[in-house]
C-alpha cells in the first residue's frame, strides 16, 4: 500500500477496479434475467447491504473502495434486471423458452 501512496497510483487502481467490477455486473445482469427473470432482485439487494457493512468496517482503503463500488454495483443490478426483463419483452435480448408464460 506504502508503494501505491508513494507513486500515486491508488486513484488509478481503483478506477481499473471500478471500471472492471461495473464491467463484470453487466453479463451478470443478462443471465440473472434469463435464469431466474426478476425473482433474484434480492440477491443482489443482500450482496449490497454485505458489500456496505464490509466496506465501512473495514480500514484498508483499497479494499473498503472495491467493496463500496461492488455493493453500490449490486443495488443498481436491481434495478437493471427489471429493466432488462423489459428489454427482453422488446426483443432487444434472448427469451428463456423456460419461462414464456411469465412475459
Amino acid at each position: 500500500m506504502d508503494l501505491l501512496n508513494d507513486l500515486n497510483l491508488s486513484g488509478i487502481i481503483i478506477g481499473i477496479g471500478t471500471f472492471l467490477i461495473i464491467g463484470l455486473f453487466h453479463p451478470i445482469v443478462i443471465k440473472a434475467e434469463y435464469y431466474f427473470g426478476t425473482r433474484c432482485w434480492w440477491v443482489f439487494l443482500i450482496a449490497g447491504i454485505i458489500g456496505v457493512i464490509l466496506s465501512i468496517t473495514i480500514s484498508n482503503i483499497l479494499i473498503s473502495s472495491f467493496l463500496g463500488v461492488f455493493a453500490f454495483s449490486s443495488f443498481w443490478t436491481i434495478k437493471e434486471v427489471f429493466e432488462q426483463r423489459e428489454r427482453v419483452k422488446k426483443g432487444w435480448f434472448p427469451m428463456n423458452p423456460k419461462r414464456k408464460d411469465e412475459y
